[in-house]
């Protein structure tokens, strides 16, 4: 699929920039897929407002493709979206593996109705650049693809802005979201896709976690051979959106409304702090990710949209201090929950 057959208005959201939490998996005490909360999450998200879904992605564990969970998981995305609201989201299935597995899982996520491949490049550590570049040519042929600097703390690879740019010339490319939590990083994927000549086509998505709103509010300059051209980071496909979603939602349309201002209001820009503390939390940055999904999970399982905080590994869970820490920016950033919202309507979201 080109993304010129892409649904207009799905297109348009991508292009324009929107919200889209990454789906987290909701299981049950025997570690199996709990349909019920599963379903619940993805109501949560629709009526929290968000633009789409990214379904199989980190969040989502990518240990669901070797427990047979890939395909049911995004159908399940899929069908419960479309029997809950009519109007259109944006559906991003997470690729990931050797490109053989690529494809395949690029065919499954075409066929469910999916309108976009999220590629993670983490198998493609032993691999050249330009063997990287082949591998996700080929994968762009069969659906249309977002780009992902996964933070090498979690399997990512270090890459430069020469690949960025080779990137972005694929023609099939319709977003990168940068998640290297490493602004000269980040750098280098915006001078990659200038360098291209993409910026028009190719939206800007941040999965900085430790910077998300700066990276949504800040204007970023490129200088190319004394011409400087100036960019946005248009939306957000992030882990730490899976929880406090509604808050998280009018986080994002504060920062669309001052993009672009002569000044940004002071607020805002000190509410980015607020935000990575929260983050430094459920991502467990004390014990270098290690209990970066179960946090989201311990969240989750507080407000009742998950039975518990199970993950397909037995040996995946909250590091010590990471409930205590949870604890702390519960207190402490209250105000910053969706608590009341998610209370008001976890029955029907769970019916």
């Amino acid at each position: 699929m080109h993304r010129d057959e892409m649904n207009s208005e799905v297109r348009r959201l991508i292009a324009e920039g929107t919200v889209l939490p990454a789906h987290p998996l909701a299981l049950d005490a025997n570690r199996k897929l709990d349909v019920a909360h599963q379903r619940a999450l993805t109501r949560y998200y629709i009526d929290a407002g968000a633009g789409g879904l990214a379904v199989g992605v980190h969040t989502t564990q990518f240990a669901i493709r070797e427990v047979g969970l890939y395909r049911p998981v995004l159908e399940l995305a899929a069908a419960t979206a479309s029997g809950w609201t009519g109007r259109p989201l944006a559906l991003v299935a997470g690729l990931a593996g050797p490109t053989r597995q690529v494809l395949a899982e690029a065919d499954i996520a075409r066929s469910i109705g999916y309108h976009a491949g999220l590629l993670s490049l983490a198998a493609m550590k032993q691999a050249s650049e330009d063997e990287i570049v082949a591998h996700c040519a080929a994968v762009a042929r069969e659906i249309p693809l977002v780009g992902f600097y996964l933070q090498p703390a979690v399997g990512g690879v270090i890459l430069s802005a020469n690949f960025w740019r080779r990137f972005a010339e694929i023609d099939n490319v319709v977003a990168i979201k940068i998640a290297p939590f490493n602004r000269y990083r980040t750098l280098d994927v915006l001078r990659g896709i200038a360098a291209a000549g993409a910026l028009d086509r190719v939206t800007l998505y941040t999965g900085n976690d430790d910077h998300i709103l700066l990276d949504l509010s800040l204007p970023f300059d490129l200088r190319d051979n004394g011409v400087t051209v100036r960019t946005h980071i248009r939306g957000g496909l992030l882990g730490h959106w899976s929880v406090w979603t509604q808050s998280a939602i009018g986080q994002f349309e504060r920062c669309k409304a001052a993009r672009g201002k002569e000044t940004l209001p002071a607020d805002l820009l000190a509410l980015d702090a607020r935000v990575t503390d929260c983050n430094s939390a459920f991502f467990d940055v004390a014990n270098n990710f290690h209990g970066c999904i179960a946090g989201c999970h311990e969240v989750l399982r507080r407000q009742g949209l998950m039975a518990g905080i199970w993950c397909l590994d037995p040996k995946e869970g909250l590091s010590p201090g990471q409930l205590e820490e949870i604890d702390r920016v519960y207190r402490e950033h209250t105000d910053l929950s969706d608590d009341d919202f998610v209370a008001a309507h976890l029955d029907k979201w769970l019916a």
